[in-house]
């Protein structure tokens, strides 16, 4: 199935249903009071987040929906039936936002999370509720409330707890198929990972933590080039980066400058996120020899200015790989002791993720915008080449 981690759709919610202007009419009851019953609500529109699902591709194809509208009441006092609610089934980790006011209606981040976005209809009144000790025979009523209408862009996060960052071919994919059961697509060319990739691993039978390989970034990801910078914001629920570096790139480029170019794609993104906690790993170090993995290693703690974590790892061999996993889980469990004991630390680390989230949506937004300029610009040159061209129409 295609992974789709975005979507535009527009939501409505039913009307609320008429009130109802009635009188009983029986036999030998000429001048029987007011019956008119009460409208039924409308019925609202909610969004409940599903473990089952992992795409938003639905919402590609059909994006208007709707909530049954509630119906209008009836005489004897019979109120109308309410609608049904709709309730539009999305991926954990989806991420709601009103298009019109750009404002984050929720996050649903666990299985089973219900959002309301759209409000049904109040019910209209039947003439009965009219009725009064000075208007008997009341022919007043009510309409229904229309129910609200909103466009919405649903925004997918994979939801995990470590995120693998690199130029393609670092060896993510491998190392991630190396210290879990994930099973993604490896092979010797760029570009292999289109699509994020999650493993579970487990480092004891009641430790385990997630971990996500995104499309791997190159030189001006940030300005559209290669798979651009959109899947960077799988990236923003993640408590720990691995910035991955090949110490022997297959294209001869140095390991020094790659690494200066994702820390550089990075800050442009979010600088936010690129202030997050960061663990430098340099992979495929059985390819040299001790002397040169001593002096790569330098060589980018020095460019890169690094002050944290750095190891090395074979994601081929599995050399060194045990001894990160540990290292992240002791990690995790600090940093998760650390967020239930300080409350502080708990709303600070809210306030980053939602800041690396409205960071990454802007400049993605801005690099839409950017290619629609663009787009257009060449349209209009295009059409402007046949300007100097002197067309003459000759009758015969």
């Amino acid at each position: 199935m295609k992974f789709v981690d975005e979507a535009h759709i527009s939501v409505t919610a039913g009307n609320g249903g008429n009130g109802c202007l009635s009188f009983r009419r029986e036999k030998f009851i000429p001048r029987g009071g007011p019956d008119g019953g009460d409208g039924g609500d409308g019925g609202s529109v909610y969004l409940q987040a599903d473990v089952n699902l992992n795409t938003l591709i639905d919402y590609r194809y059909k994006r208007n929906h709707g909530a049954e509208n509630g119906e209008s009441g009836r005489g004897r006092d019979c109120r109308g039936a309410s609608g049904n609610d709709l309730v539009l089934k999305v991926p954990v980790g989806t991420t709601v936002i009103d298009q019109d006011t750009d404002e984050v209606l929720g996050d649903l981040t666990n299985a089973g999370d219900k959002l309301l976005v759209a409000q049904g209809g109040f019910h209209g009144l039947g003439n009965t509720r009219f009725k009064s000790s000075v208007n008997r025979a009341p022919r007043q009523t009510s309409p229904g409330s229309p129910g609200e209408q909103r466009n919405l862009k649903l925004e997918l996060k994979v939801l995990a707890d470590v995120g693998l960052l690199g130029l393609p071919n670092a060896g993510k994919s491998t190392f991630i198929s190396q210290i879990s059961e994930a099973k993604p697509k490896i092979a010797d060319y760029p570009f292999t990972t289109l699509i994020p990739n999650l493993g579970v691993v487990k480092v004891s039978p009641m430790q385990s933590f997630v971990v996500a390989d995104i499309p791997g970034l190159i030189e001006g990801a940030s300005e559209g080039q290669g798979l651009g910078i959109r899947f960077l914001k799988h990236l923003t629920r993640t408590r720990l980066l691995l910035h991955m570096v090949d110490v022997a790139p297959f294209d001869e480029s140095s390991p020094v400058e790659n690494a200066v170019v994702i820390d550089g794609e990075l800050a442009l993104f979010s600088p936010t996120l690129a202030e997050r906690d960061r663990w430098l790993v340099l992979n495929k170090t059985d390819l040299v020899d001790e002397e040169t993995l001593a002096q790569v290693r330098v060589s980018v703690i020095e460019a890169l200015e690094w002050e944290g974590p750095v190891f090395e790892v074979s994601a081929a061999t599995g050399k060194g790989c045990d001894l990160l996993c540990q290292a992240i889980m002791q990690h995790m469990e600090a940093r998760k002791k650390l967020l239930i004991d300080n409350p502080e630390a708990a709303e600070l680390e809210e306030q980053q993720q939602k800041q690396m989230q409205a960071e990454g949506r802007e400049r993605i937004e801005e690099l839409a915008r950017e290619r629609k300029l663009a787009r257009k610009s060449q349209m209009d040159d295009e059409d402007g080449d046949d300007g100097d061209v002197e067309v003459v129409y000759v009758r015969e």
